[in-house]
């Protein structure tokens, strides 16, 4: 018998047809061969722009060995949430890595990058707190905002004026607030720019406020120990809550969330997302200590790679193209229209290039692009194709 009312579901059709008229539409893609400079998709070989993993290493058969050696003397599903059983001898030896790869006292082990942010965020402000976040952060620190239920205020991208003038309010008396948090990325991950550390540190100081910073596409890249943009500016010390992520150019999978011993037990006891998940395995711990171990041994890779990105802006620049503020091998070609980001990237794949088309809502309205990922396993003539199939766009 036929139900009083219609189909509940039946405006996702709608809705997803309008997404497909604005040339919004995602689709789940699949590659057919392991990632790397390049992949395989539906039968043809791309030059592989769109991936995170900035040095290589996510198919290196080091890190394999260290998850199979692992996996066979531990097994793999830790079975529980770390605070009953599921925390093992190698998530501990992770975490004590991670605070020495960190400078710090401590460190903390989560199943993702993302859950590190919501879950640092959302423990360290509540009710009666007001939190202060760049217009341009990932999505993991707003959804982190708000789940604390704290007051958000959102500033215009690296403009430390505005940020400086809703410091200044929420401090007066007026407004009470218990405690004040100011997050941002370090290296935001659509525009390829940095943020400006110094001065956030500075207002953090000026009002009282914790400051944590997100290096999740900075890490094993910038600074003279791969530790991202605070080390490569000088205000590591200067920075609160330090969150990183093991699955970029580390080339693992999880997050972590560095600092004092302090901060660490505070998220043990408070972060709920820790509390009541389970564990991530821990042979993959065993891969992210080799990963860090590369790292140590080489790290002028991540120079090399800033380097090369560099000498991309500048061919792009003087092709016409419009890659914005980058100072990263995060390299954005500047386009304005979804359908405009969405016919460029198929024109590519059609070249044999995957450079993925990133719109809205991952970007403002308006700001539509290409993002070219540059990792170390790009040869210099797979730049030049690049270069040459967008040389054979009209750039109107």
């Amino acid at each position: 018998m036929a139900g009083l009312y219609p189909n509940p579901l039946a405006w996702i059709d709608s809705e997803l047809a309008a997404r497909r008229r604005g040339g919004l539409l995602r689709q789940l893609g699949q590659r057919e061969s392991p990632q790397g400079a390049t992949f395989t998709a539906d039968g043809f070989e791309l030059i592989n722009f769109g991936s995170n993993d900035y040095l290589g290493l996510a198919g290196d058969v080091r890190l394999a060995r260290a998850v199979s050696d692992a996996t066979v003397s531990e097994g793999w599903g830790s079975g529980a949430s770390p605070l009953i059983t599921g925390r093992s001898e190698l998530h501990r030896q992770l975490e004590r890595r991670l605070a020495l790869f960190e400078g710090t006292e401590a460190a903390l082990l989560f199943s993702s990058g993302f859950v590190a942010n919501t879950a640092a965020v959302a423990a360290l402000v509540g009710p009666g707190d007001v939190v202060f976040t760049d217009r341009k952060n990932h999505a993991s620190l707003f959804d982190g905002c708000r789940l604390s239920r704290a007051d958000v205020r959102v500033y215009p991208h690296c403009d430390c004026q505005k940020l400086a003038r809703l410091l200044a309010k929420a401090a007066s008396p007026a407004d009470r607030y218990r405690r004040r948090m100011i997050v941002t990325d370090s290296l935001f991950s659509m525009d390829g720019d940095l943020a400006p550390l110094h001065a956030l540190a500075d207002l953090a100081e000026q009002y009282g406020a914790m400051l944590l910073v997100d290096e999740a596409h900075a890490t094993g890249v910038f600074g003279a120990h791969g530790r991202g943009v605070a080390q490569m500016l000088g205000v590591e010390d200067r920075v609160h809550i330090h969150v990183g992520t093991l699955s970029k150019a580390l080339g693992c999978v999880g997050g972590f969330v560095a600092g004092s011993q302090a901060l660490i037990d505070w998220l043990v006891n408070q972060a709920r997302p820790y509390v009541f998940s389970t564990a991530p395995p821990g042979a993959m711990s065993a891969a992210a200590m080799k990963a860090l171990e590369l790292v140590g041994e080489a790290p002028h890779r991540g120079e090399e790679l800033l380097d090369r990105a560099a000498r991309l802006r500048e061919r792009l620049t003087a092709a016409g193209w419009n890659v914005g503020q980058s100072e990263s091998q995060i390299v954005p070609v500047m386009l304005g229209e979804p359908q405009a980001a969405v016919a460029l990237s198929e024109h590519l794949r059609s070249r044999g290039l995957f450079v993925p088309a990133i719109r809205p809502p991952t970007v403002p309205e308006g700001e539509a692009c290409l993002r070219i990922s540059l990792t170390v396993g790009h040869s210099d003539e797979m730049i030049d194709r690049l270069i040459e199939s967008l040389g054979s766009v009209s750039k109107r």
